[in-house]
């Protein structure tokens, strides 16, 4: 898995990265490294080696049938609608994988819904994500590849996923190839010439057993004959020219091992040796050269302490100049306060005499227009008809009510006189 630095999140992200946010009063403004343009290709390597470990492709891209993100896929644009589809899927999938419950976003949902929903989630876990949502709505850049991340990392730990330390193989170290010097044999070169020896000249092959028998038959003639001398019958140019032949075939070779400590004391006294003799060379040069810098800084003090002397009152009209300078700095400070609060002052009165103006022409043009008598006169006038209308209405309703009067008058009339006729003809009888 590719290594990330410490992150940064974007513009205040914890993944270490740091961010300009803003320009503008209040705002901090903090200096990116060469580097930071870089530093999202290495947190998306290590998003895709994280959404593998969950299992993204079993498990999201074949019931999806999505297509597996490349390894820098989130950090380059390519076509925005598709990388921000993919960016809100893989959130929800991701949050859903952290325990959290969530809902797979649609193709048509609202972006800003979906972001403020993806965020919201992420600070509950304890995230923070201080920058604008409108930063992950084109669906690539830092900003979209901290969220994935911290979002898999919470999944990593919801399921319970620890990092392990590396087991590094067994690196064999290749033995070091002596080259083979014609005076010189190793012990395998050896062998192998002692074996063609044999195959060769077969006459002259030595059996062990027969070699110990005929030492042990010396050894008993040697302890029989003790008071003998012993006298040797071979020629000594002879065995010197024999050992001359057979000494280069007896040297032997040993191959080194660079582990073995003698060889490192060995070459540390070699090193040693070489930095003694090169430092009694060296030695001279430095010690002339250390004589001459303290010449040079000597006289360089000197100098110094010369145009210090001489240019004494230039430096003490210099302060007197910068106390000049920060005393009418200070009073140019004091008299722009003062401005700045006129000015304030200004701006109110003069809202506040727009105003009065602006109810004044509203009265005069109250005053001068004929608009509202015109509209009196026609009241007045309507006013007069409906006046007239109840009149006849009242006079209808009189007459209507002076008829039902005089007609239930009639009718009482006629009642008594029907009432009393019959009393009449019944006294009769």
């Amino acid at each position: 898995m590719a290594a990330a630095a410490a992150v940064v999140a974007p513009s205040g992200l914890e993944d270490g990265v740091p961010r300009s946010r803003g320009e503008g009063a209040g705002e901090v403004i903090v200096e990116r490294g060469p580097g930071a343009a870089y530093h999202m290709f290495v947190v998306m390597e290590d998003l895709v080696e994280k959404l593998k470990l969950l299992r993204y492709e079993e498990e999201l891209l074949r019931k999806n049938n999505l297509k597996p993100p490349s390894r820098h896929y989130f950090a380059l644009p390519t076509n925005p609608g598709e990388q921000f589809y993919m960016f809100c899927t893989l959130a929800a999938w991701l949050i859903n994988k952290a325990g959290r419950p969530f809902e797979q976003p649609q193709e048509y949902d609202d972006p800003n819904a979906t972001i403020s929903n993806v965020l919201s989630e992420l600070r509950s876990f304890g995230r923070t994500a201080d920058f604008p949502p409108s930063k992950l709505k084109s669906g690539y850049g830092e900003h979209v590849c901290y969220v994935l991340d911290c979002l898999a990392e919470e999944a990593l730990k919801y399921i319970g996923f620890t990092w392990k330390r590396p087991v590094y193989p067994v690196e064999e170290l290749e033995e070091e190839i002596v080259p083979e010097d014609d005076a010189e044999l190793t012990l395998n070169k050896v062998d192998e010439e002692f074996v063609e020896e044999e195959t060769d000249n077969e006459e002259n092959f030595i059996d062990l057993n027969v070699l110990k028998a005929q030492t042990y038959h010396l050894d008993m003639n040697e302890s029989a004959k003790q008071e003998d001398i012993l006298e040797s019958t071979t020629d000594a140019a002879e065995w010197s020219l024999e050992v001359e032949r057979v000494l280069p075939q007896l040297k032997v070779t040993i191959r080194t091992d660079n582990k073995d400590w003698r060889i490192h004391v060995d070459q540390m006294h070699q090193h040693k040796s070489g930095i003694e003799s090169a430092l009694k060379e060296t030695k001279g040069f430095l010690d002339k050269l250390h004589n001459e810098i303290s010449r040079t800084l000597e006289k360089i003090g000197s100098r110094e302490k010369y145009i210090n002397n001489q240019l004494e009152h230039l430096v003490q009209e210099y302060r007197a100049a910068q106390a000049q300078l920060s005393e009418a700095k200070e009073r140019y400070q004091q008299g722009n306060g003062g401005v700045t609060e006129r000015t304030r002052l200004l701006s109110e009165v003069t809202e506040e005499l727009e105003k009065v103006k602006q109810e004044m022409e509203e009265k005069g043009s109250s005053m001068t227009d004929g608009a509202p008598l015109v509209k009196i006169k026609q009241s007045l006038t309507k006013l007069k008809q409906e006046i007239i209308q109840m009149d006849i209405r009242t006079g209808v309703v009189e007459h209507t009510l002076l008829q039902s009067k005089l007609k239930e008058k009639s009718n009482m009339t006629r009642d008594m006189h029907a009432t009393i006729i019959p009393e009449s003809a019944i006294g009769s009888y």
